[in-house]
């Protein structure tokens, strides 16, 4: 008993801070909102240690000839871009209602056209980076909903607000496991989109380069996509600070071959994302450990 109480003790100090940044600021304008969480998480990574020696950990793996001045510079604005991007996933309603900033490119969005026209569902597959909501965003502009899966965090706020949030993107909200895997093929054989971050450390996963590197990464989206002969198209969606917008980029669907070289095409693909705009990815997600 004296445990469980520590533990949900523990859970509302964590959450604490960021209840309050959210509070204190909620009268202000959207957008005086999304640049006040950004300028708060710059400030965590320039003066809490220990999130900016993760970060200058990860980022000197592949920028290993980048001064450490620099490597904290890129941290700050990884940390400002973060910050944005969560106060705007918690408040995705709000955010899906800023259409006028959204831009849209690329021919991966008249292949999800077509396959929607013939009844096809379509796999979505982005990273950590940039605005990655704007995508569904953009989808829902077009009479697409996506669904989503997540994986659910340890801290039930944390995992309650992030939830809440998603789903007002789109719907069905699944989790990882054997369960959602389930419901994912059932969505998919029924004609929906599902989105997918494939950026994150999986530990049953194979080995594959990433931005340079080998990391253990799942390769389910492109068994599904070969399985069910559906197009794995990947987005992104980029911020343009100087503009206040955000660019969502459909590439072209991946070609299906196998697997392995369908993941790792996408790996490629958002690596190359990643390294001409390094502080929109989320360079905390200990991707290469393990690995």
């Amino acid at each position: 008993m004296m445990t469980k109480i520590l533990k949900s003790f523990v859970h509302h100090a964590r959450y604490f801070p960021l209840w309050s940044a959210l509070a204190i600021s909620q009268w202000r304008s959207f957008d005086v909102r999304s640049r006040s969480l950004g300028t708060i998480c710059a400030a965590i990574m320039r003066w809490y240690p220990p999130a900016a020696r993760r970060f200058d950990r990860e980022a000197s793996r592949v920028f290993p000839n980048m001064t450490r001045g620099a490597r904290a510079k890129l941290g700050q604005s990884m940390g400002k871009h973060m910050g944005r991007t969560l106060f705007e996933l918690y408040h995705d309603a709000e955010f899906q209602a800023q259409s006028h900033k959204f831009r849209v490119s690329g021919p991966g969005l008249d292949a999800l056209k077509e396959a929607q026209a013939n009844g096809k569902g379509a796999i979505i597959v982005s990273g950590h980076f940039g605005q990655w909501e704007a995508i569904r965003a953009i989808l829902r502009q077009y009479g697409m909903e996506s669904g989503a899966i997540i994986r659910t965090h340890k801290n039930p706020h944390y995992a309650r607000r992030i939830r809440a949030g998603v789903e007002a993107g789109g719907k069905p909200i699944l989790s990882t496991g054997r369960t959602g895997t389930m419901a994912v093929v059932r969505h998919l054989r029924s004609g929906g989109i599902i989105s997918i971050l494939l950026d994150e450390k999986y530990s049953e996963g194979i080995r594959l380069p990433f931005l340079g590197l080998d990391a253990l990464t799942s390769i389910s989206a492109a068994h599904l996509a070969l399985k069910y002969d559906l197009p794995m198209i990947p987005a992104y969606g980029i911020r343009n600070d100087e503009e206040n917008a955000v660019q969502v980029i459909f590439e072209a669907p991946i070609a299906h071959t196998d697997s392995v070289t369908m993941t790792r095409a996408f790996n490629d693909s958002l690596s190359a994302r990643i390294l001409a705009n390094p502080d929109q990815w989320y360079w905390l997600l200990k991707r290469w450990d393990g690995a």
